[in-house]
């Protein structure tokens, strides 16, 4: 693992690429998945999608499934300015600095 990387690397960042590759990544990505996926709280996945993907460009939307308002998935359009085969090649160092072990 890079140690310098992972110490450059700005968590708030790191929050956004790792939400983005699950979304494009996990079968049907709805906030429960992504909870489970990160161990965060439902609130920190929402905002994250919320306020934090827009500002790079990233676009994501809610497709809707059943009745409920929350059921269905989020599904990514655009990684914005991110790089999705950098985010990929280095999600080992975004999760370390984040903490997060992922399956």
């Amino acid at each position: 693992m890079d140690k310098l990387l992972s110490s450059q690397l700005n968590p708030t960042i790191c929050r956004r690429m790792l939400i983005t590759h699950l979304i494009e990544t996990l079968p049907k990505p709805n906030n429960p998945a992504l909870e489970e996926a990160t161990g965060w709280p439902r609130r920190t996945v929402q905002d994250v999608i919320a306020k934090g993907l827009p500002g790079h460009g990233t676009q994501v939307s809610f497709v809707q499934e059943g009745v409920r308002n929350n059921d269905g998935f989020y599904e990514l359009h655009d990684w914005g300015s991110f790089d999705r085969d950098w985010v990929r090649e280095h999600l080992a160092e975004i999760c370390q600095v984040l903490d997060i072990t992922l399956d």
